[in-house]
């Protein structure tokens, strides 16, 4: 059974820093991109950053030059760092890693539970 398990947010002021991180578990053969999204209740979930396994990475508009994704292939684990976060940065963050079980099948999108991020002002 794979599993992604997020850590890292919480509550924090305009301005402010938090480091997400998202482990993946459980038997697998590999990871190929990972990512972090995010969603507020009522509005469609929306792509924060994403990786490569060769670590090109992309963000979305409202994120650049404030956030970073970076990944540890050999703990297969994605961090997203996150400096200068405005309150519409609160949301319930979610990470994704497409992963193929076995060295036949191919890679398929498996999420994390969402760990809450909440900026006030």
């Amino acid at each position: 059974q794979v599993q992604l398990v997020e850590s890292g947010g919480g509550l924090v002021q305009l301005g402010g820093s938090l480091r997400l991180s998202c482990a993946a578990s459980g038997s697998f053969f590999s990871i190929s991109a990972m990512a972090w999204y995010r969603q507020v209740p009522g509005k469609q979930r929306e792509l924060v950053a994403a990786i490569t396994n060769g670590g090109s990475a992309d963000y979305g508009d409202s994120v650049k030059g404030r956030f970073t994704i970076s990944r540890d292939n050999a703990k297969n684990t994605v961090y997203l760092q996150m400096n200068s976060l405005k309150p519409e940065d609160t949301s319930v963050y979610y990470c994704k890693a497409d992963i193929a079980k076995n060295i036949l099948s191919s890679p398929r999108p498996y999420w994390g539970q969402g760990t809450q991020v909440a900026v006030s002002s």
